[in-house]
């Protein structure tokens, strides 16, 4: 992707389409993504990340509709951001510690807070997996679902659904918004945080329920947890292990290996783009391009406003307001979402942002 991305991506503030000017400014934020004047071409010059060519010098057109086009997916640039990535961190071995590698009591340093520990503990140790739960995976075509409330009214769930392997973030719902973002889970994350905002902190019997019920319905999918992150959720996760054991829940648990996050960030910082820490669905992407051939994104808006400024909630399925993702958040969603869209310019991806069967 190399500086001419980075110019790109850096034309328009990360946070300008959440700043007081309104609607002119998500406007003016969202034509960058789309109008022509915006275009970026993938140049194939056999250097070991994509050259990038910014047509940006002319003023940005406020019309937010893309020019009509049929997306077609560019195996050669997929093959080479695999290769490149790869040099980074390998998805096979690190989407998950495994147990050979730790036993019950070992001292573990948190990623983003050295200072703190932790220790393995026995429930821990039992549900990591002994052997990488994508060994020798391949896909032919991968779907990456992210919450954002664009997929409202997407009707893209039955699209979603065709995809050989499915990935979703946070143990989002779906049975009662299949219609738009589908029922076929493979994979799900599950940030700590999850069980305070998602499931009150399992203050009683009724929530832990719910949560057993939600994890009930993964059905023998890979529960993705990292537990290594951050201080403060421990206690969540030791949660979520003992109802695991003790309901002996079909799920295969995965935890991510300690140098995961900051492998991927290398890799986008390599690339001239310069996120803080990378979002789950950012990851996701990063992963997946080992096993995936073809990988498709929905779910993906990070704007209050959709192409046709109506009202986008954050989450398809709570009532969580933009204010939460303030400029003391860790991540810079608005900058990943300019990178993706321009990997799907050029066919290495495929973002939908509006209804399936739609142009993008």
């Amino acid at each position: 992707m190399g500086e001419a991305l980075a110019e790109l991506i850096n034309n328009t503030s990360p946070l300008s389409c959440r700043s007081s000017r309104g609607r002119g400014a998500i406007r003016s934020a969202v034509s960058s993504f789309h109008g022509k004047s915006n275009r970026a071409e993938v140049g194939l010059n056999g250097s070991s990340s994509p050259a990038v060519t910014d047509r940006s010098n002319a003023s940005l057109k406020h019309s937010v509709r893309p020019a009509a086009s049929k997306w077609r997916h560019n195996q050669t640039l997929s093959l080479r951001i695999r290769k490149q990535i790869l040099k980074f961190l390998d998805a096979e071995k690190d989407i998950s510690v495994l147990k050979g590698s730790l036993k019950p009591g070992d001292v573990i340093h948190y990623i983003f807070d050295r200072d703190s520990t932790m220790n393995v503990s026995h429930n821990l140790y039992e549900l990591l997996p002994r052997t990488s739960p994508l060994k020798s995976q391949r896909f032919r075509t991968c779907a990456i679902v992210g919450n954002s409330g664009v997929l409202l009214n997407s009707g893209c769930g039955p699209e979603i659904d065709t995809h050989s392997f499915v990935i979703r973030c946070n143990l989002a719902p779906v049975q009662e918004y299949a219609q738009d973002v589908g029922l076929k889970t493979d994979l799900v994350t599950m940030n700590p945080s999850v069980i305070q905002r998602a499931f009150e902190d399992l203050v009683n019997a009724t929530w832990r329920e719910k949560l057993l019920q939600r994890l009930r319905s993964l059905n023998g999918s890979i529960l993705w947890i990292p537990a290594f992150m951050a201080r403060g959720g421990k206690e969540r996760v030791e949660w979520v292990n003992a109802l695991i054991l003790k309901h002996h829940v079909s799920v295969r648990t995965a935890y991510p290996s300690l140098r995961l996050l900051h492998a991927v960030r290398g890799y986008w910082l390599t690339n001239k783009v310069h996120i803080k820490r990378p979002t789950t669905g950012l990851l996701m992407y990063t992963l997946a391009t080992r096993f995936c051939s073809q990988i498709y994104l929905y779910g993906f808006w990070p704007f209050p406003l959709d192409q046709n400024q109506n009202p986008v909630k954050y989450h398809y399925y709570d009532s969580l307001k933009y204010g939460y993702t303030s400029q003391t958040s860790p991540h810079t969603m608005p900058l990943e979402f300019k990178a993706l869209k321009s990997l799907h310019e050029q066919g290495a991806l495929k973002l939908t942002v509006g209804q399936c069967g739609g142009a993008t």
